[in-house]
């Protein structure tokens, strides 16, 4: 039994420890007591490798970023992206505060929460924050520290000996392969989640979790329906529709399947060849998209951070929103390559409004009940981008 359960897909697995949740939390709600302890083991797993992995893993698609020769078109190319992860981020903002979500934390009224209490604050704690000792950012679980210390390290280390660059690649690689370990025992984990909060909550949980669903691929078919289409028809000066859904049409459709932007590089490669464009931008574009340009990440980083203020009943302006959009871009770059990797840098963005780790674990493990259909969204979102701006760029040229 185990071994066929081990043949199944991620998703496949976590629906079915959802289903079996929801039948335990109905027919022994006393039962939730014991398999608690699934859950909490699985967000303390979480927990542990959460700040190591942001940190190697930002560090590391810096330190080994190189530009191709011959790619012209890869400074405008980089230029969507950016644009396209900003605009993502800022929708998800909007669309947040218009349909804000609300979540059910486990222990969140043992936790003590100082919320910022002025724009002025929350610029002090972030200044403040990025000077920390990345020993004791790593310690403390200070993200916006880790962040900018895997930044600037990268930065550094871009022009390291070629050495120093492949460990730093295979550091990162035995991170990531600590994480899939990690994420494989996930549908345990969810599990015992699903057990003591639907036997808490009852059917409250479902309608908040179809809500947080709602707004998340909401925001995603938004991003690419109506802002990708406008870019690319700033930048081709034409109807962009033909090509925005020919690239979801052969693109999004197979990375919502495969969930996997490096996966899906192949298709976008011969999609891109069919369209037209050149090999040498393509080849250089599309796999650098594949790491770098996540405005489905971003999304899921913003919603479901802004899901946890307004849980908590913290209090955000305009500044510091533009200050979340900013941070949500910066860290969905780091993404990891692994179902869920958006999910894991969530705690950067909560790092903003003083939310301590304890409750921006929980927030990861909501997420994950839910990839089920949002790390499939993100994923088409992602992938299909990549080859849309980077056709919308050459063939503009042309």
């Amino acid at each position: 039994m185990f071994a066929a359960l081990a043949r199944l897909s991620l998703v496949t697995r976590i629906l079915i420890a959802i289903i079996l949740g929801f039948i335990v939390a109905y027919l022994f709600p006393n039962s939730a007591q014991y398999f608690i302890i699934l859950g909490e083991l699985f967000i303390k797993a979480l927990k542990s490798i959460a700040p190591i992995l942001v940190f190697v893993l930002v560090l590391s698609s810096i330190a080994n970023f190189k530009v191709g020769e011959g790619a012209s078109n890869l400074k405008p190319i980089l230029g969507l992206y950016a644009i396209g992860m900003l605009l993502a981020a800022i929708s998800a903002i909007t669309i947040s505060t218009v349909f804000p979500s609300t979540l059910i934390f486990a222990h969140a009224s043992e936790v003590t929460l100082q919320p910022p209490g002025s724009v002025a604050e929350v610029l002090k704690n972030l200044l403040l924050s990025f000077i920390t000792n990345p020993i004791t950012a790593l310690h403390e679980a200070n993200f916006i520290g880790i962040l900018a210390w895997a930044v600037g390290l990268g930065a550094a280390l871009r022009h390291g000996s070629e050495t120093t660059q492949q460990v730093i690649t295979d550091v990162a690689d035995a991170i990531n392969a600590i994480i899939r370990v990690v994420i494989a025992f996930a549908p345990v984990g969810i599990f015992g989640l699903v057990v003591a909060t639907f036997a808490q909550a009852g059917l409250e949980t479902l309608k908040n979790y179809a809500h947080l669903i709602a707004v998340l691929i909401g925001t995603m078919l938004f991003v690419a329906l109506i802002i990708n289409p406008l870019i690319v028809g700033f930048v081709m000066r034409k109807n962009p529709y033909p090509l925005v859904l020919k690239c979801l049409r052969e693109s999004g459709i197979t990375a919502f399947f495969t969930r996997s932007s490096a996966a899906n590089i192949p298709v976008n490669l011969d999609l891109a060849k069919r369209l037209g464009v050149n090999d040498t931008t393509a080849n250089v574009a599309i796999p650098l998209g594949a790491t770098i340009n996540m405005a489905g990440a971003a999304v899921t980083i913003t919603v479901l951070t802004l899901a946890a203020v307004h849980t908590l009943g913290i209090q955000i302006d305009i500044v510091t929103m533009v200050i979340l959009s900013v941070v949500s871009v910066v860290t969905a770059c780091g993404a990891s390559g692994v179902a869920g990797g958006s999910l894991l840098l969530i705690p950067v963005a909560c790092g903003l409004f003083g939310i301590p780790s304890e409750i921006s674990m929980q927030v990861i493990a909501i997420g994950m009940v839910i990839s089920v259909l949002q790390d499939s969204t993100e994923t088409a979102l992602n992938s299909s981008t990549d080859v849309l701006f980077t056709a919308a760029v050459d063939l503009s040229k042309k």
